[in-house]
C-alpha cells in the first residue's frame, strides 16, 4: 500500500470515527450551554444504540430503529431533565447514574431478548443504514487523486455522517442567529436575567436537554445501524466521554466542536492503523498501548494545548425563582 493510500484509508477512518462524537459534542453544547451540564452521553448514547439494534432487527427498518433510538434517548434525557431542573438535583451524579443504568439494562434486555448474551440479531438490508453513492462517483473513478478523494472522503458514508457534519452550521445559525438560541445561551449565562425578562428558565433548559437527547439517538443509531450491523455490549467505548473532551477542548463553539471530534477520530483512526506495526527505534508497539493512545493525547491535549476554558456561568448551578 503506497503513501497516498495510507493516507486515504487514515483520513476515511477519521470521517467514520468522528460521526459520533460530533453528534454527542453537539449534543452536549446544547444542554451545556442552556446550564444543563450532562455527564450521561455515554448512557444515552449506548442506551440508544441498543435500542436502535432491537427495533431494527425485530420490524427489519432501518427508520424504525433510528425512531426507536431518538424516543429512548430522549426518555433518558428527560430523566436527567426532571432531576436536575425540577428537582434541582445534582447534575453529575444524575448524568452517572444514567451511564450505569444504561450499561446494565442494554445487556440484561439484550440477554433476556435475544439470547445472544447481550447482543441484538445481525441486522441485513434495510435493517441497517448503506453507504451512499455520490453522483459521478464512477465517472471520476480513474481521474487520478480527484477519483480516489471523491470516492474515500466525499461519497460513499452514511446519511448519519452527511447529517453529522450539516447540522454543525445549522447548530451556529441556531445558537447565533435565532431568538431561540439567543435565549438558550442568555439562560445558561443569567438566567435571573433571562426570568426578569418574562422567559421560562425551566422551558428553555428543557428544550436544551431535549436537543441534546435527539443528537444522542443519532449517535447511538450510527453506531449499531451504520457502522456496524447490530449491538455489542459497550459498544460506545468511552466515546460519549471523548466527546465531552472534545467538548471542552472547543470551547462550546460548534465549528471547533466538529474540528475538534475530527482530531480525536484522527487520533483513533491512527491508533488503529499503527497497531501491530513494527515502528524505528522503538519496536512493535504493544496494542494496549495503541488502544489507549486516543485517551491519553485526550489528557495531554486538555491539559496543555486549549488555555483556560471558561463554561457557562450558570452551568451545573440549579435556578431558583426569586420572589
Amino acid at each position: 500500500m503506497d503513501y497516498f493510500q495510507i493516507i486515504l484509508v487514515t483520513l476515511e477512518a477519521t470521517i467514520r470515527l468522528s460521526v459520533p462524537l460530533i453528534f454527542a459534542a453537539l449534543a452536549g453544547l446544547y444542554s451545556e450551554r442552556s446550564g444543563i451540564f450532562d455527564i450521561g452521553l455515554e448512557g444515552k448514547m449506548l442506551a440508544a444504540a441498543f435500542a436502535g439494534g432491537a427495533a431494527a432487527a425485530v420490524y427489519g427498518s432501518a427508520f424504525i430503529g433510528l425512531a426507536a433510538a431518538i424516543i429512548v434517548s430522549v426518555a433518558l434525557a428527560m430523566v436527567h431533565a426532571f432531576a436536575s431542573i425540577t428537582q434541582r438535583g445534582n447534575q453529575i451524579v444524575s448524568g452517572v447514574a444514567i451511564n450505569f443504568i444504561a450499561l446494565g439494562a442494554t445487556v440484561i434486555l439484550g440477554q433476556a431478548w435475544f439470547r445472544q448474551g447481550g447482543r441484538t440479531p445481525q441486522l441485513g438490508e434495510g435493517s441497517r443504514f448503506e453507504a451512499i453513492k455520490l453522483p459521478l462517483t464512477d465517472t471520476l473513478a480513474d481521474v487520478p487523486v480527484i477519483g480516489p478523494v471523491y470516492g474515500s472522503l466525499i461519497s460513499e458514508h452514511f446519511l448519519l455522517t452527511y447529517l453529522a457534519f450539516a447540522l454543525v452550521p445549522f447548530t451556529w445559525w441556531v445558537l447565533y442567529r435565532t431568538r431561540f438560541g439567543l435565549r438558550l445561551r442568555a439562560v445558561g449565562e443569567n438566567p435571573g436575567a433571562v426570568d426578569t425578562a418574562g422567559i421560562s428558565v425551566t422551558q428553555m433548559r428543557y428544550l436544551g436537554v431535549l436537543c441534546c437527547g435527539i443528537l444522542c439517538g443519532f449517535a447511538g443509531a450510527y453506531l449499531s445501524m451504520a457502522v456496524a450491523a447490530g449491538f455489542v455490549k459497550g459498544m460506545t467505548a468511552g466515546k460519549g466521554f471523548i466527546a465531552l473532551a472534545a467538548l471542552i477542548f472547543a470551547k462550546w463553539k460548534p465549528v471547533n466542536v466538529m474540528l475538534a471530534c475530527l482530531l480525536f477520530g484522527f487520533l483513533d483512526a491512527l491508533a488503529i492503523l499503527l497497531q501491530g506495526q513494527s515502528l524505528p527505534v522503538v519496536g512493535e508497539v504493544p496494542v494496549q498501548f495503541m488502544q489507549a493512545l486516543p485517551y491519553i493525547l485526550t489528557v495531554i491535549l486538555l491539559a496543555g494545548f486549549i488555555g483556560k476554558a471558561i463554561p457557562p456561568k450558570a452551568g451545573g448551578q440549579p435556578y431558583v425563582k426569586e420572589r
